[in-house]
Order: structure tokens, then C-alpha cells, then sequence
């Protein structure tokens, strides 16, 4: 297959690369548009108990928990002033008539119901219901705080809560876009000159991750016409479509230049690059693709949303690869090399490089370089045992953002989170001395403030006051279900959260019960995302280990790179709770520690980087497969494959860390969370595990690195996918000693000369 790839590519280049530029103008035109078409929701599973309570309170009752709140802050230090009061009456009955609000309430409108108010008497609170799904209350709430925000009379207003955190998670992560483009294209372009030497062959492999990102972006508007997608997607796009693509692209044009060193034409160099690098590209595009899909079967779309960017993006990055650039170096011809600003000294002979001295070092003491490196890494994974999951809040917005500016001071400034109310649905109803005993014993339980219901108000197990005007909303016309309203005391976005909706959740009043609101939500996220790991964990690595023995043919090495690779991201990850969760080094990346994970981040990570990380392995594995197919034993083969890839996979592996590093200078401490740690399991394995652990283990194991039972071995060699012809054979097709088209034709060696001809490439 990939021999009629290559051959294609020379035969056909100009139709392929007219058929690419045709694509660019599509999806330049088409998934430009992706943008406007993205959601900011997408958190919570529409199935769980904490979503049906929410829905059965706006459908039943017409309220939904406060997702809007106006702090609103009285010019001479008392809400309660004739001046002040007025405008904030008509505060709350502006917000109430603005399109898209379902409900307004304020300190003013329930009667100056004191924990609406601050301690201190000078600050009051607006608390709003936006309706409508997650895209229509971020558009509300934007319109909210540009008419509402600012100074108002004897008022000042700020803009809050959760609708207002949200939209300005994803307002700053647009500009963090922005920013960590401007920084990831420069250097990676300065890499690659480095690496290269050159600017043609420098420019390549980035104008291939400018089209893979646009033909990902085209994947998106496509599949955003059939489900949901979230804009959040859009931070991986960015990352894998640079970085993948440029490191695909990276092997190709190194591969290409070896075999112009190593004497053959410009087609022949064509097709036996896509028969080997193509290969191994195709082969590793795969296996992260089928890494990044385990995401599709969790219930929440902004998971699904990665799966559908990183496959789309993968697709186009190793179509582009693999047919179209090939197909641009048939043309280009020897001009790679044009554009040389430094000559490279040739490459040492085989056998005398650097990373095949590593690696000989490694395979002379290979238990005690296994037990040194694993020991290491386990050591750096010790943190993830004290994991604790949360979702994230107001925190992961940096220092002075309004939006957590308006939260702190909430928490702050008044004794009551009236903000942080959750709701507690009686779906069955209940005659008042049920919903009475219900709501007294709600409030009883540690970490709660108060309960409002249809029966009054109660604090600590007392009914404080009876029914007044505020308590007419817990009932509808024509349905005996009620409702609570629970004031916590507690964090929702804490472990004190989650234990208060469980012992709500435990109470029995006789009637069925929906508990909703924050810490709800999150006790419903991570029990719907645990109780689907292990089945994603069990697809990624069945999956993986089937796809590198048909590649390879043997049993051990798929499963000895599982086990590796499962090291190296346990460290990672022990290693991002240390610095994140623990906030060792929070001053110096500039993010709030909480004490917390967030629950949905590790799981991308584990997903990217188990397929990233597997990516290396197959690069290295395939030139040692290479070399062992020749006749070389099992030590040479590794240390003459690790030479061949040492230098290529560190600097793939170095521009695909640049890349996600840029996306560390986020604002939002998730999005930086997952650029760093995604940087880091990307420079361990490509690094340390690959520089160590590899030739150590496929030392101590022989050859039986290659053994596979007689059945699986024919398997294998009928249905697997095999190695290319050894380059001592002719390539079908295209003869070694076929002529050159002249000067100025598709294969132009333009102003290539025998001296250019000394082995400058970088090996693949």
C-alpha cells in the first residue's frame, strides 16, 4: 500500500498537491466558521440525578439555581438608604426585563431579606435566572454585563456567578489562543532551522501543521452540524495540529534527505521514504487516534468534543504527511536543501553516534539502569495517591478577573453564600408536616446554613420563621411536588460539598428526591466518568497492543510499551498534583492552588499522551524492527535504531513540548495544567524512558523481544502490517537508476551539486 502511495506521489504530484491547496481554500472558507458554531457547556451528564433535578424544577416551577449575580455596592455605605433602595428596586426589575432572564430576585425585591446582604451593610445582592441552553446564557450574560456593569446612580455594579465565570473561562482562553500561537509558531520555525539547517525544509513541516489545523477546524464544522462541540476543543486543535503534524512532517523530509545522501533519485527517495517514514507515521497516527477515541464513550459532549478534534486533526495531519507532502518533495527535489544558512557536518558512520553509545552504555548495566529509572519514576508518581477531584470554580481564573473578584468578595463579605444555593426536589410532593420534618432535618446537617420551603425558614433544625411572600415559589399550580432551597455553608467545589449532597441524598421523607445544584453536579461528573474508566482503559490498551503486534509481530513489545508507558504518565501525573493540587510553584506559573484536581483533565491527559507518548515508542521500535529485519542481533539493532531516530525523536519531541508549553501561559490553570503536563510526558518518554528504559528491557529480553506463537505468527505475517522491502531491494516501479526530468521539471535538482550530495540529513 504504501509503495503505491509513494509511487503516487511522484506520478501524480502536481494533481495531489492541486487537489491540497483546493482543501485549504475549503476549510480556510468553511471551518473559519467553526467558531460561532462551538459550545461553552457540555460538563455534566444529561442523565444524572443533579440534571433531571434542575430540569424538573424549570419545567414544574419555572426556577433553576441562580446562575447570575449582581454585587452590587451602595455609593454612601448603606443599602438601605431611600436613594439606594430605589435603584436597586429598579436594578432588579431591569434585569428581570432583559431577553433571555427567567427570573429576578434582590435584597430589595424579597423584603430585605438579610443574608442578601453584606455584613457590613454596604453591599446588596441581585441574583438572576438566564434560561435557554449553555450558548444562549453565555450570549445573555455577556449582554448582562455590558449594560449592567459599572456605575449606576448611587450604585456600582459588578457581574458574577456561574453563567459570568464561564463565559470569562472561555473569553480569556480565546486570547490565551492567541498568545500561545504567536509563541509556539516563531519557535518552533527557529527549531526547525536548527534541526535542518535550512529554511525550505525548516518551512515544510509547518506549512503541513497550518493545514492539518485548518482540515481540523473543517472536521469540526462538519461535525458540529450533527451534535455538540465545545469551544474548548479548539486549545487541542491548535496543540496537536503544530505539533503532530510538524513532527510527522519532521520524519518524512529527514527521512527524505537520508536517502538523497544515500545516492538514490529524487522518486526513488520519494517512495522509499513513504514505504518507511510514511509507514511509521500512518502506523502512529493510529494508534493516538484510537488512544484519543476512548473518550467517545463518556456521556459528557465536552470529553466527545476532544475525541472528535484530535481524531479529525490526526487524519489530516498523516493524509497531508503521508500523500501530500511527499508529493511537494517529488517536486522540490534536491531545493530542500535551498535556503541553507549553516552546512551541517556530515553524520558520524553507524556505530559511532551518540545515542548509540547511550545506548550501548544502558544495555552493559541494564537491571540496574531498570531499577534506577523505575524507581525514579515511581518515586515522581507518589503525589497522584493523594489525588482529590473536584470541578473546577471561580479559582482557575487568574488574580483580578472580575468575574472572581465578584466570588471572593461573596465569600468574603457575607455570612450567608446565598449564591451557592442548591435545590432539593420533592418530585412525589408532600403535605406540609412532611415537607416541614423533611426541611428541619435538612437543616440540621452540618454544612448547611439555612433551608427555605414552602413551610418557612429553617436553621439548625428549627423552624425559624413561617411562610411569607419569598416562600410562594416552592409551589406550583396543578402539582403537589415542592421544593427546598439549601443554603451551604460549605464550598460546592470541596470534599465537605460532595459528603453534604450525599447525607441530603440519604434522608428518606417518604417521597422520591432529586438533590441539584453545584456539588451535585459534581458528585454526578465524577461517578459518571469512574464508572467508565476501566472500560476506556481496557479499550486503549487491548486496542494498542493489537495494533503494534500486527506491526511488529511479537508479543512482548506491545507489552512491554504499555507498561512503560503507563509509568511514565503515572509519574506525569504524580508530578502535575504535586505542582498543581499542592501548589508547589504556584507563584512562579501564576495559578491559585485549591487543593483540588480537576476531574475531567487527567483523563484527557492519559488519552493524549498515552497516544503521544506511544507515538515515540513506534518511531523507535520500527527503525529497530528495521534494522533487526536486516540480520543484525537484537543489541545492535536497538542501539543502531536508537542512533538513527536518538536525535529526530528528541527534537520532534522538544517542537511538540514548545508547542504545549505555549499553551501553559493560559490564564485559566486547567488549560495550563493540561499544556504542562502534557510537555512533560512528552519530553519523559521521548527522553528517559526511550533513552533507558527501551534498550534496557529489550536487552534483558533477547531475542524473544520478536517471539510470537506459531498461530500468531502467521496471523501476523497475513494480515499484519510489514515492513518495507530492505533499501538493498529495488522499489517496484520506480528503478534506482531511473533518469532525473531536466532542470526546471518535477524532479529539479535546481542548484544541487556533488558536494551537496555528503550525508547532511538528520536521520529518521
Amino acid at each position: 500500500m504504501f509503495t503505491f502511495l509513494g509511487q503516487l506521489a511522484v506520478r501524480r504530484r502536481r494533481i495531489l498537491l492541486g487537489l491540497t491547496v483546493l482543501f485549504v481554500v475549503l476549510a480556510g472558507a468553511l471551518g473559519g466558521g467553526v467558531f460561532d458554531r462551538l459550545s461553552t457547556g457540555g460538563f455534566e451528564d444529561p442523565d444524572s440525578e443533579s440534571a433531571r433535578a434542575e430540569a424538573f424544577l424549570e419545567e414544574t416551577f419555572g426556577a433553576a439555581s441562580p446562575n447570575v449575580v449582581l454585587l452590587v455596592t451602595a455609593e454612601g455605605g448603606d443599602v438601605d438608604a431611600p436613594d439606594a433602595a430605589a435603584a436597586g428596586a429598579a436594578l432588579t426589575e431591569e434585569l428581570a426585563a432583559a431577553e433571555g432572564v427567567d427570573q429576578a430576585s434582590s435584597y430589595w425585591s424579597l423584603g430585605s431579606l438579610p443574608p442578601l446582604r453584606s455584613t457590613d451593610g454596604s453591599e446588596a445582592l441581585v441574583l438572576g435566572v438566564i434560561g435557554g441552553d449553555d450558548d444562549a446564557v453565555e450570549e445573555t450574560v455577556g449582554e448582562i454585563a455590558d449594560d449592567l456593569a459599572g456605575t449606576s446612580g448611587p450604585l456600582t455594579v459588578e457581574v458574577g456567578g456561574r453563567a459570568e465565570i464561564f463565559r470569562q473561562v472561555g473569553h480569556t482562553i480565546e486570547g490565551d489562543l492567541a498568545r500561545a500561537e504567536s509563541i509556539a509558531v516563531p519557535l518552533t520555525l527557529a527549531l526547525l532551522i536548527v534541526v535542518f539547517g535550512g529554511l525550505v525544509a525548516a518551512l515544510l513541516p509547518v506549512g503541513i501543521g497550518m493545514v492539518a489545523v485548518l482540515g481540523a477546524f473543517f472536521v469540526l464544522w462538519v461535525v458540529t452540524s450533527v451534535t455538540d462541540v465545545s469551544v474548548f476543543s479548539i486549545n487541542l486543535v491548535t496543540a496537536m495540529g503544530l505539533g503532530l503534524a510538524i513532527d510527522y512532517s519532521l520524519f518524512v523530509v529527514s527521512r527524505f534527505r537520508e536517502e538523497l545522501a544515500a545516492g538514490r533519485t529524487v522518486e526513488a527517495a520519494v517512495v522509499r521514504t513513504v514505504e518507511t517514514a510514511g509507514r511509521t507515521v500512518a502506523f502512529s497516527g493510529l494508534t493516538v487516534a484510537v488512544s484519543l477515541s476512548a473518550l467517545l464513550i463518556f456521556p459528557l459532549f465536552f470529553l466527545r468534543s476532544f475525541a472528535y478534534a484530535g481524531m479529525g486533526v490526526i487524519s489530516v495531519a498523516v493524509v497531508t504527511t503521508v500523500v501530500s507532502l511527499p508529493a511537494l518533495l517529488a517536486v522540490l527535489g534536491h531545493r530542500v536543501d535551498k535556503g541553507r544558512l549553516w552546512r551541517r557536518r556530515p553524520a558520524p558512520p553507524a556505530g559511532e553516534g551518540f545515542w548509540y553509545r547511550v545506548a550501548m552504555a544502558v544495555m552493559r548495566r541494564p537491571v540496574a539502569v531498570s531499577l534506577t529509572v523505575v524507581a525514579f519514576l515511581v518515586v515522581l508518581g507518589l503525589p497522584f495517591f493523594g489525588v482529590v477531584f473536584a470541578s473546577p470554580d471561580h479559582r482557575v481564573l487568574p488574580d483580578g478577573n472580575p468575574a472572581r473578584e465578584v466570588s471572593e468578595r461573596l465569600e468574603a463579605d457575607f455570612d450567608s453564600p446565598e449564591a451557592n444555593a442548591f435545590p432539593v426536589v420533592l418530585t412525589g410532593g408532600a403535605d406540609d408536616p412532611g415537607v416541614d420534618d423533611f426541611a428541619a432535618a435538612v437543616s440540621a446537617l452540618d454544612g448547611v446554613a439555612r433551608v427555605d420551603a414552602r413551610t418557612g425558614h429553617y436553621v439548625d433544625g428549627t423552624l425559624l420563621a413561617g411562610p411569607d411572600a419569598t416562600t410562594e415559589r416552592f409551589a406550583a399550580e396543578g402539582s403537589a411536588a415542592t421544593w427546598l432551597s439549601v443554603v451551604p455553608t460549605v464550598e460546592p467545589a470541596s470534599a465537605e460539598g460532595e459528603a453534604l449532597v450525599a447525607e441530603v441524598r440519604d434522608l428518606d421523607p417518604g417521597t422520591p428526591v432529586l438533590v441539584g445544584g453545584a456539588s451535585a453536579q459534581q458528585v454526578d461528573l465524577k461517578s459518571a466518568i469512574f464508572a467508565l474508566v476501566p472500560w476506556a482503559a481496557a479499550w486503549i490498551g487491548l486496542a494498542t497492543f493489537v495494533l503494534l503486534f500486527l506491526m511488529f509481530g511479537s508479543l512482548l513489545v506491545p507489552l512491554k510499551a504499555l507498561v512503560l508507558n503507563l509509568l511514565s504518565l503515572s509519574a506525569t501525573f504524580g508530578a502535575m498534583v504535586w505542582v498543581f493540587q499542592d501548589g508547589n510553584g504556584a507563584g512562579l506559573l501564576d495559578f491559585t492552588a485549591t487543593g483540588l484536581t480537576d476531574t475531567t483533565t487527567p483523563l484527557l491527559m492519559f488519552c493524549i499522551a498515552f497516544g503521544l507518548s506511544m507515538d515515540y515508542e513506534v518511531f523507535l521500535l520500527s527503525r529497530i524492527k528495521e534494522e533487526h529485519d536486516k540480520g543484525v542481533d537484537n543489541e545492535q539493532a536497538v542501539a543502531l535504531g536508537l542512533e538513527r531516530t536518538g536525535r529526530i525523536v528528541t527534537a520532534a519531541a522538544l517542537l511538540l513540548a514548545v508547542t504545549f508549553v505555549a499553551f501553559a501561559s493560559s490564564g485559566v490553570t486547567f488549560i495550563k495544567l493540561f499544556g504542562l503536563g502534557l510537555a512533560l510526558a512528552v519530553l519523559m518518554d521521548a527522553t528517559i524512558v526511550r533513552a533507558t528504559l527501551v534498550p534496557a528491557l529489550m536487552k534483558l529480553a533477547g531475542e524473544a523481544n520478536w517471539w510470537a506463537p506459531a498461530p500468531l505468527r502467521r496471523f501476523q505475517e497475513r494480515f499484519g502490517l510489514h515492513e518495507a522491502p530492505p533499501d538493498d531491494e529495488p522499489v517496484p516501479g520506480i528503478e534506482d537508476d531511473e533518469a532525473a526530468p531536466p532542470d526546471g521539471g518535477d524532479g529539479d535538482r535546481g542548484d544541487a551539486h556533488p558536494g551537496d550530495r555528503a550525508p547532511v540529513a538528520v536521520p529518521s
